[in-house]
């Protein structure tokens, strides 16, 4: 396995304790997390040497951002110092049928301000072999946008493996938005992740006989999807999750990978939650060489244990994760 860079931004997230609303806390737990961060210590925590870049101020809110993913072994000499800000996040647990809720205060964040002279990728992607990052990166400023752009043909030229979530997030730009920007830069992706809305919310491809809202999901519709979108963009894969929400606190969850011929479930969780906020597991797999059914098994159960996690970032072994996949989901204390 090659080394993989992610990148993103990195934010300081402040958290109510245990299921407290906002409202009614007088304290927030400061940790740090990021979509491309959470997925580089994943990475790191599983054993591959990976990178992650992004813009953080030289303020000892910055460092501390910086060693929250030195501790875990995540490379973090390719991150630009300067702007004045760590984007912040608000995360309110829910509970029952009480929905979680996140509240931004990232405008203005060192990275949201970058520039495109601010990374040099013909260095950064030296001696690497894959490159991730999400859908909400470019979603922070037109200026992002067109790194993320630079960075993934620059990636292509190199020939080095690029993959994308599209995680669309409508509290930072609009369908119409993500739909123009995304479509340009995943003409130079290689696999697509998404959930079970982001391909409607971000290319208008829906699953039929399908209702989110309602946890109800069609195998052959997600199929169809994953079809549509590697026939739009010329995707190797297609990662879909498949999250069955019966509360705030009890999902079901599994997942679908498509190689351009074949579709492959994988086994079915129920999960009761601690923390849902988390990733990383597809591209261990698939950047691995997994075959199809094997990696589709292992990012879900890996996936499943993140739920488990307080905090943003999945600390879980290989070993932990291949023995869910392998069927020891009992929770049975181990001795």
């Amino acid at each position: 396995m090659k080394k993989v860079v992610t990148f993103g931004e990195l934010m300081l997230r402040l958290a109510p304790e245990n299921y407290l609303r906002f409202v009614q806390s007088e304290k927030y737990e400061a940790t740090f997390g990021g979509a491309e961060a959470n997925v580089a210590v994943s990475l790191a925590n599983y054993g591959a040497e990976v990178a992650f870049v992004t813009k953080l101020p030289s303020h000892e809110i910055g460092q501390a951002a910086v060693n929250s993913l030195r501790k875990y072994g995540v490379d973090t000499s390719k991150i630009v110092r300067g702007g004045e800000r760590v984007g912040i996040y608000y995360c309110e647990k829910g509970a029952s049928q009480r929905p979680s809720k996140v509240i931004y205060d990232r405008a203005y964040s060192s990275i949201a301000t970058a520039k495109t002279g601010d990374f040099d990728w013909n260095e950064i992607f030296k001696g690497v072999g894959w490159f991730h990052f999400t859908g909400i990166t470019p979603a922070l400023s037109e200026e992002v946008a067109a790194i993320c752009l630079e960075a993934v043909k620059i990636a292509k030229e190199k020939h080095i493996k690029v993959s994308c979530d599209l995680n669309y997030r409508k509290k930072l730009w609009s369908k119409e938005q993500a739909g123009k920007t995304m479509g340009e830069i995943c003409k130079y992706v290689d696999y697509c992740i998404a959930n079970e809305e982001d391909a409607k919310d971000v290319f208008g491809i829906e699953a039929d006989n399908s209702d989110i809202d309602g946890g109800k999901l069609d195998r052959d519709g997600y199929i169809s999807v994953a079809k549509k979108l590697a026939e739009k963009f010329g995707f190797k894969g297609v990662a879909i999750t498949l999250r069955e929400s019966k509360s705030a606190n009890d999902n079901d969850w599994s997942g679908m990978l498509y190689d351009g011929k074949n579709a492959y479930f994988s086994k079915k969780y129920s999960m009761h939650i601690v923390d849902r906020v988390g990733g990383g597991e597809f591209i261990y797999a698939l950047s691995n060489g997994y075959e199809p059914q094997k990696a589709i098994e292992f990012a879900v159960a890996a996936s499943c244990l993140k739920h488990s996690i307080e905090g943003d970032y999945n600390l879980v072994s290989p070993a932990e994760v291949e023995n869910l996949a392998g069927g020891n989901a009992s929770g049975r204390v181990q001795r």
